[in-house]
């Protein structure tokens, strides 16, 4: 009762503040709609031969918001031998937190393939919202097979697109991703690229109250990262949590909407994790302590020195 009492006191926080941070396209594989919000980077890999369901929601991952989706998106697999399959979309009501701190559902979609080839799937949508009016084009990898590396930077002919030059799966908290971005095929140059992790229900309310508590000044500026593509629409950031990560490149006309272009990376926890390696340094550090502790024997070296004084002496005596 307690925890529920804290809880909305937390989401009446929120809601006056008025905190948001970037709106995406999240594409996250499930295997029931009750655990897609669980989602980790585990579930971006297949067996061959899985049948792997898409759910797509519109929102802001920090905060675990969600809101309807005003069209249907165009979902499509590009598969590791470059075959497009278009995957028919079906509507789905997602549990979820709206902006205003309320609990409901929210008009969300799901669609199924079959990861039958070794290699790199890479999922694509397609969403135009209305509210933001802006296009959102994003990309997932689904990977399948031991060491078999390839289709994870397949350029698939988005309008707005992020190539990546890191393998996106096999990244640890840390590690730095750089990519660059497209626009109609072309280098993407001074492109704002937002930079957000997902968040569940509870972490996101949670580190939403912690961020206001620390920076009123500016609490966004923790949610939803910035840095910009140069002159060749190359960018680079470091992904410094485990979880799942969006980058989305902004195209920004003169005239009609905005046309991002996201890329989701899985992120995992430091390999080998930080606890083994302090096990193993203070197993050492014991060692040496054992070693500097071990009494010499007293003397030792004073022996020495007389018994050569002695023999000295005695070599004299001889001669004279």
């Amino acid at each position: 009762m307690k925890k529920t009492i804290i809880l909305g006191l937390i989401i009446a926080l929120i809601c006056l503040t008025g905190i948001s941070s970037a709106h995406f396209t999240m594409i996250f594989p499930s295997d029931s709609e009750d655990s897609v919000w669980d989602v980790t980077p585990e579930d971006f890999i297949a067996e061959l031969g899985d049948t792997k369901t898409i759910y797509v929601m519109w929102g802001h991952p920090y905060e675990h918001i969600s809101f309807d989706m005003s069209n249907v998106p165009e979902i499509k697999v590009t598969k590791p031998d470059g075959t497009v399959e278009v995957l028919t979309p079906e509507e789905v009501m997602m549990d979820s937190m709206d902006e205003e701190g309320n609990m409901g559902t929210f008009l969300s979609y799901k669609a199924s393939f079959t990861a039958d080839q070794y290699g790199d799937t890479v999922v694509s949508v397609k969403y135009e919202d209305a509210d933001e009016d802006m296009i959102d084009y994003t990309k997932a990898v689904i990977h399948c097979g031991e060491e078999m590396w390839f289709g994870w930077d397949s350029m698939i002919g988005q309008q707005t697109e992020i190539i990546p030059y890191m393998r996106p799966y096999g990244m640890e908290e840390g590690f730095v991703f750089a990519g660059k971005a497209l626009y109609n095929g072309e280098p993407l140059a001074g492109a704002d690229v937002e930079v957000e992790i997902y968040h569940d229900l509870e972490a996101g309310i949670e580190i939403v109250e912690q961020a206001e508590e620390l920076y009123p000044y500016d609490a966004p500026m923790v949610f939803t990262r910035l840095t910009r593509s140069n002159a060749d629409g190359e960018f680079m950031y470091t992904l410094d949590e485990p979880g799942i990560w969006f980058i989305g490149a902004t195209m920004e006309p003169e005239e009609g909407q905005p046309v991002r272009g996201v890329f989701i990376i899985p992120v995992l926890e430091e390999f080998p994790a930080e606890e083994t390696e302090i096990a193993v340094s203070e197993e050492e550090e014991a060692e040496e302590e054992e070693e500097e502790a071990t009494p010499s024997t007293p003397g030792f070296e004073s022996v020495f020195a007389v018994a050569g004084l002695l023999a000295a002496l005695f070599i004299a005596g001889r001669k004279l």
